[in-house]
């Protein structure tokens, strides 16, 4: 399958090379422009997934072609590139709807895990759940943020927990990456939050659900991945 089609703009000749040569070894397509007219027209015409966008660029401000994709495209993922230091440019940039951004110099692993990161977030998301789950060893109620427990115990869900457990059930059939649930519950993939919070988040839930440390039922752990919730069948209830 076809991977996404990714927008850099870029006016550094060098950077905008290894970003093409990183993200086309990736299976990415890739198309680029060098200054503020070529990416503003790239911008609005071509039918891409994703921008990367510096915002220091030749005949422009590159905030401006930010603003100009919020106005026609508002649900494109954009992914700033920004100098080491420039702290108030990505604050800028993030204040007018970018939904991440990248330092320079950075690595290879860095631009495609955010790349990664940022296009899941911004996906197709699945046929909303039920409001009430029925898990192996309780049911929660998503709307009432109530866990009512097979062995007759109940407990409250804080607004976090409960949206744990929704993001967990939209994406049933599959392990979800630590990193995808710190973007969906905190909007951002700084790294500085990384994977601690989620994982404190789980080990609070984990007795609500009625789950052992040792042996979950409903919450279980997919080593070097993520997490992914077991709901069961109407057969099964």
């Amino acid at each position: 399958m076809a991977r996404a089609h990714v927008l850099v703009v870029e006016d550094d000749a060098a950077i905008r090379s290894g970003i093409v040569d990183c993200l086309e070894l990736a299976g990415y397509q890739v198309s680029t422009a060098a200054d503020f007219a070529s990416g503003r027209q790239a911008a609005a015409a071509l039918p891409v997934d994703l921008a990367l966008l510096d915002l220091v660029l030749p005949g422009g401000d590159g905030l401006d072609i930010l603003t100009l994709i919020r106005a026609t495209r508002p649900a494109l993922p954009v992914v700033l590139l920004t100098a080491r230091g420039a702290q108030q440019e990505r604050v800028r940039g993030l204040r007018a709807g970018a939904d991440d951004y990248v330092v320079k110099p950075f690595g290879v692993d860095e631009l495609l895990a955010r790349v990664e990161a940022v296009l899941r977030r911004a996906g197709p998301k699945a046929a909303p759940v039920a409001e009430e789950l029925a898990l192996p060893g309780a049911v929660a109620d998503l709307g009432t943020r109530e866990v009512r427990r097979a062995d007759g115990g109940r407990d409250d869900l804080t607004a976090q927990e409960a949206d744990l457990l929704r993001f967990l059930a939209e994406r049933r059939d599959r392990a979800v990456p630590r990193d995808e649930l710190t973007g969906l519950l905190w909007r951002t993939t700084a790294p500085d939050l990384g994977s601690r919070a989620v994982d404190m988040l789980v080990l609070r839930l984990r007795p609500k659900l009625g789950d052992d440390a040792k042996s979950p039922r409903a919450l279980l752990t997919v080593r070097g991945i993520g997490y992914r919730l077991v709901l069961l069948t109407k057969q099964e209830e």
